[in-house]
């Protein structure tokens, strides 16, 4: 128990481990604004045009289908085509037609408004005698939240691995570690001392971010927090192995950021490719992925996913512990 204290003191005094906790929490409270936010101004049409360069007619033809910029000189309209900020589309007279230029780094949705539009101004008449339909526009964030709320939860439970990895690793800078060795603990104490603090912490971190980002039925509820808690676990028992093989803090800390890259590209990879199969089967030795799975699988209503996603979650954590457990006892049996 006092070793629990320790530990608990310990975390709160690490800013990097506090920084893991509170993160999550804060993106998920952002993206629950940014889900409300307009940002259909993004995909819109920007125009550029000389002062006196275009008849009143045809300035009042492109602002029907963007804002436009009139410029004093050529070097300055120039200039703003070519600004990397920006999607301006440069547009000239050429006799009764138009003639238009982009910089070439813009979307492509973009170069083919600049290519369609002097075709278009040439059937411009045609062209108001058409039918019109205006289609609702697609909300851009609650496509990509979708990817976003898990991505944040498996940060969120990430924290333990942060906590643990740091802990051990200041242990044995600090000469801790050699008292350790010595003290009549059992493997199974020691990772339970190691373990309980940032899987604790871990744990309560997501699942405050899930509440903040999911409105989910009991029967849901209880399946993930199933996920959260042997995702967390994970999480705590994978730092215990960082901490194991990291004698220095900075070496520490990239093994830290190389292991949280795999845990988020791997699923993120997974769910933008949709990946099948034998490649699929490969992708769940990261133990984010059927974590990321489950929490998508939940959101979606699909039970059967989530439940499938939280056994292959329980194997990895009798897996993990278990391989630490062996090569704790190995370890202790070779320095006695």
């Amino acid at each position: 128990m006092k070793g629990l204290k320790y530990q608990m003191k310990s975390v709160m005094r690490d800013k990097f481990c506090l920084m893991t906790f509170l993160l999550p929490i804060l993106v998920a409270v952002a993206l629950n604004f940014m889900g409300s936010i307009d940002m259909s101004s993004l995909g819109e049409l920007h125009f550029g045009i000389l002062e006196n360069g275009l008849s009143p007619q045809a300035i009042t033809w492109l602002e029907r289908y963007g804002p436009v910029t009139a410029y004093g000189t050529q070097e300055e309209l120039t200039a703003a085509i070519n600004e990397p900020s920006t999607n301006v589309i440069g547009v000239w007279a050429d006799g009764d037609s138009l003639k238009t230029a982009v910089s070439g780094d813009e979307l492509d949705i973009f170069r083919q408004a600049a290519a369609t539009l002097p075709a278009l101004y040439e059937r411009r008449a045609a062209a108001d005698q058409a039918e019109i339909r205006t289609l609702e526009r697609p909300d851009i964030m609650e496509s990509l939240q979708g990817i976003f709320i898990p991505a944040v939860l498996i940060v969120a439970m990430f924290m333990g691995c942060t906590f643990n990895a740091m802990n051990i690793i200041s242990e044995k800078e600090d000469g801790v570690a050699f008292v350790n060795e010595i003290l009549p603990m059992t493997p199974g104490q020691y990772i339970l001392q190691k373990v309980v603090v940032g899987f604790f912490f871990g744990s309560l971190s997501s699942i405050v971010t899930a509440c903040i980002c999911f409105q989910l039925s009991w029967q849901n509820l209880g399946l993930m927090l199933a996920l959260i808690v042997l995702s967390s676990f994970v999480a705590a028992l994978v730092g215990l192995f960082i901490g194991r093989f990291c004698e220095d803090l900075m070496i520490g800390v990239v093994y830290i950021k190389i292991v949280m890259l795999v845990f988020l590209a791997v699923p993120i990879l997974c769910a933008l490719t949709g990946v099948s199969g034998a490649l699929a089967v490969v992708c769940s030795i990261v133990p984010s992925q059927p974590a990321f799975e489950g929490i998508m699988a939940l959101s979606d209503g699909s039970m059967g996913t989530a439940m499938r996603d939280a056994g292959i979650l329980v194997i990895h954590c009798i897996a993990w512990f278990a391989l630490y457990v062996l090569l704790s006892a190995q370890r202790k049996k070779q320095s006695v």
